[in-house]
């Protein structure tokens, strides 16, 4: 562009406008014009309905009541909850999930200990682990990704709007997971690491290197039981260009879209459980009461083992769960029905909800649960999908059946 003589910028002047410059880019948020023009704004009743359906996703008894009244308070302070979709992301954006890690079974004496010694919690602990990963990396977190379903959306939205950056619409996952190597990421061969960790009291500790993603998830792990119960990573650090094989696209949108069916099943006077059916593609596996709960903790993890009695249409009839965190295999009347990688989704008949249980993954004799069986995502299918989160690495003594061949043979029966 040509300017006149005496539109011309004085050396002085330019290099006022160029230290104002300067300043600007220094207190706007990281996220450029353009990737901002690809953004989603969320509403409230947008917000509510991802984080009911999130729950739904999460295999295993989840309550959003707390979740949504954090998001309406955030909103109420004025926060702006966004949404990116992963081609929008910029080439060389960096996208961490953030996970709170817990661990059955946590050390009582430190619980003990650290109340006697008054040690003060981190107010938001969310954000200390990505401000470490960050001082740790030299590296701008431009948006977060979540780690899993169920209270790990609310996380990662809410921790979106208060960095002032936005959330991306997708996941490591799609589900809830009880260990820290299930992911897409690393079934596509990208690391955890580096992965930052900060305890409730403000430890911090840097993964620089481990052996593989067994080790991050032993390591995290013990930390947390160590820590009474609780503490904080960042994952799966990604750059914009890697995301397509590292995440599972539209999880978000799809929380939302199971929020808002259930919703308007409900307001209809429909049954809510049909319309997931028929909105998933999936399967009915059961309607039953909840007669035998068994639940422990042990090397971090909530084992249980339930029992359902059937009612209505399968009165008569005896499902059984095995739970590891989340609901990995299930039988009718001692016959496989579903089995992870694939997802059963238990869930308040009346509705559509996840059930609220009590603990990770636990089941409340006398509850009655419906259960729904999906068919898992092309990656979870994959042969390492399958030995990350397939029943032999459960230490079961037989192979994943896809749920719709499981299905057929119930037809048949």
């Amino acid at each position: 562009m040509r300017y006149s003589k005496n539109a011309r910028i004085s050396k002085y002047s330019a290099k006022i406008i160029l230290c104002l410059m300067m300043v600007i880019q220094s207190v706007t948020p990281s996220v450029s014009d353009e990737t901002s023009q690809n953004l989603r704004t969320l509403s409230e009743q947008n917000l509510v309905d991802i984080l009911v359906g999130s729950c739904i996703q999460s295999t295993r008894n989840c309550d959003p009541s707390e979740p949504i009244k954090a998001v309406k308070a955030a909103l109420k302070a004025g926060k702006v909850f966004q949404t990116i979709k992963v081609k929008d992301v910029p080439t060389d954006g960096m996208v961490v999930a953030v996970q709170g890690i817990g661990g059955g079974g946590p050390w009582q004496y430190v619980i003990d200990r650290t109340k006697e010694q008054g040690l003060r919690t981190l107010d938001n602990p969310e954000r200390a682990v990505v401000e470490l990963f960050s001082e740790y990396t030299g590296k701008t977190v431009a948006a977060l990704v979540r780690s899993e379903a169920a209270g790990a959306t609310a996380a990662a939205l809410l921790l979106s709007a208060d960095m002032n950056i936005p959330t991306l619409d997708g996941g490591i996952t799609g589900r809830a997971v009880p260990e820290v190597q299930q992911s897409i990421p690393w079934i596509n061969g990208i690391a955890s690491v580096p992965t930052a960790i900060i305890t409730p009291w403000g430890d911090q500790i840097i993964i620089k290197h481990a052996v593989d993603e067994y080790r991050v998830e032993d390591i995290s792990r013990a930390i947390a039981v160590a820590s009474g119960g609780d503490a904080y990573i960042t994952m799966t650090p990604m750059s914009g260009e890697t995301l397509e094989k590292g995440v599972i696209k539209g999880s978000i949108s799809e929380a939302e879209l199971f929020g808002r069916t259930v919703r308007e099943a409900v307001q209809k006077g429909h049954d809510p459980i049909d319309a997931l059916v028929t909105i998933t593609s999936g399967y009915k596996l059961f309607d039953g009461v909840v007669v035998k709960a068994e639940e422990r903790g042990d090397r971090g993890f909530n084992w249980v083992e339930a029992t359902l009695e059937g009612r209505n249409e399968y009165k008569g009839r005896t499902y059984k769960l095995f739970v590891k965190n989340e609901n990995i295999v299930g039988w009718i009347d001692d016959k496989l029905d579903a089995i992870s990688p694939d997802y059963i989704y238990n869930l308040d008949p009346a509705s559509g909800q996840s059930t609220l249980g009590v603990g990770y993954g636990g089941y409340v004799v006398g509850e009655k649960v419906a259960l729904i069986g999906i068919p898992a995502p092309k990656q979870w299918r994959s042969k390492k999908g399958i030995e990350l989160i397939g029943p032999r690495h459960f230490e079961f003594d037989f192979d994943y059946i896809p749920i719709e061949d499981l299905q057929k043979q119930k037809a048949q029966e």
